[in-house]
């Protein structure tokens, strides 16, 4: 089998005060730093829809996706995979935000652009350069 870049998504969600959700990862690639919640593409589910089922399992809210943000690419970052991942802006529908898969995240938050943790993803920095 011929190794083949793999495809995700994520959103970059902000709230009223322009905050933006994120969350830590426990897992590779870049576990323990804060990023964009969001997950892996299922053949032939397109990515905005991706992007609202993987928040819903992760953060339990409901999101609108808009549109795309940035394209990011993660490349061995500690999992020896290679991943390509659209980032879209997103808004909050319902709910508040709550740890659903405690085995995979560590916690979220929302945080101020100028006061993001130490330690950050490569989709994260991504968005913040398209910013």
């Amino acid at each position: 089998m011929t190794a083949r870049p793999e495809v995700g998504c994520g959103a970059a969600i902000f709230d009223d005060s322009g905050r933006l959700l994120l969350i830590q990862r426990l897992t590779e690639p870049e576990a323990g730093a804060w990023g964009l919640p969001g997950g892996k593409i299922d053949f032939g589910e397109p990515a905005r829809e991706t992007a609202g089922r993987e928040i819903a399992e992760e953060l339990g809210i409901e999101i609108e996706v808009g549109k795309l943000a940035c394209i990011s690419e993660i490349i061995n970052a500690g999992d020896g995979r290679h991943w390509v991942s659209p980032i879209f802006f997103a808004r909050l529908v319902s709910g508040e935000p709550r740890l659903m898969e405690p085995g995979k995240h560590g916690g979220f938050g929302w945080f101020s652009l100028d006061a993001l943790p130490p330690s950050i993803t490569t989709p994260t920095k991504a968005l913040l350069n398209a910013l």
